[in-house]
């Protein structure tokens, strides 16, 4: 797919030229969240304080696993980098010890999404050029892998053509569920076929119920947080959005991927304020943004229990922690 850079635009990236190379691909595990709310479920299947990520909620894998696993349907293993928490290790080291050290990308502690993105994107861009990379929560569940990457694929081969955007994969809703973020699709970019691209009119995160039955109505996605792009835009992106985020990782870029990478981390987590991507860097950079629906791939974000619930129902698993509190 080939589709020129519109005349004039403005651009945050300089691809390499390797960007429609799937070998050049990149994928993000996003995978340091406390697992907060899911927690009096994830400690009765566990036994332990473990965050969900970690926890075997849907089958014999953790989500975590599943999701590198899915990842690596696309992504070569060797460019599939995982963000945690230092905290956790006891959680994350046995799951992934065949992760190389150069992409483990290891916080001191939960600054929120945006620190997350940024620490690992600025650590991408020391390591030579290559093309963009796909960042994935790894709370979800999709019924089915390989079709769901597939979106992913199609978000890949668009972004390379168009590395002034980055590509969130919106869901179509199939359920009532009103506690996801709403995207709201504006023009078309790119379609009808194979893969129909629109631009991002307007975010919608959590709306009241009669809100979100309107915007159901009106053809308007959830939002997945699932999203391709150049390490470089999505960089300009948090910088532009949270300048402070950006300057205070601007004193350290250079000591990335250096012996001085750890120390340089540790002292600025410990001043560091929380910054959430979705809120304070999506939402105001609509601009950058495309979307691209989902569809025939039933979705769930698993952060809360009856979301758990409904998708074991829906699948038809019956594990046996699930038997036991029954």
């Amino acid at each position: 797919m080939t589709v020129a850079l519109r005349a004039g635009a403005e651009s945050d990236v300089t691809p390499s030229g390797t960007g429609s190379d799937p070998k050049s691909w990149w994928a993000l595990v996003l995978a340091g969240g406390d697992g907060v709310r899911l927690r009096p479920l994830t400690r009765r299947i566990a036994g332990d304080e473990r965050p969900k990520q970690f926890c075997r909620i849907l089958g014999r894998a953790t989500l975590l696993e599943q999701t590198v696993t899915r990842a690596e349907l696309v992504i070569p293993p060797d460019h599939v980098l995982v963000a945690v928490v230092r905290a956790h290790e006891r959680f994350y080291a046995p799951l992934l010890a065949g992760i190389s050290p150069r992409c483990m990308v290891i916080q001191p502690e939960n600054r929120g999404s945006a620190s997350a993105i940024l620490y690992a994107v600025l650590r991408l861009l020391t390591m030579g050029p290559g093309g963009p990379v796909a960042i994935l929560p790894s709370d979800h569940h999709v019924s089915s892998d390989r079709a769901f990457m597939a979106h992913v694929e199609g978000a890949f081969d668009l972004v390379v053509s168009r590395p002034e955007l980055a590509i969130v994969l919106g869901i179509a809703p199939d359920t009532d569920d009103v506690e996801y973020g709403w995207i709201e699709p504006g023009e078309v970019i790119e379609g009808p076929s194979p893969w129909p691209l629109f631009r991002v009119h307007n975010f919608w995160e959590k709306p009241p119920r009669a809100v979100a039955d309107t915007l159901r109505a009106g053809g308007c996605l959830w939002n997945s947080f699932v999203i391709v792009a150049y390490p470089s835009l999505l960089a300009s992106l948090i910088r532009r959005a949270v300048p402070a985020l950006g300057a205070a990782f601007a004193a350290v870029e250079s000591r990335l991927s250096t012996p001085w990478e750890d120390d340089s981390i540790r002292r600025l987590y410990s001043g560091l304020p929380p910054a959430d991507f979705s809120n304070e860097v999506l939402a105001p950079s609509v601009a950058s943004l495309a979307v691209l629906p989902v569809k025939g791939v039933a979705w769930s974000d698993l952060g809360e229990a009856r979301r758990v619930m409904a998708t074991l129902a829906r699948i038809g698993m019956s594990p046996a922690w699930a038997e036991a509190s029954a």
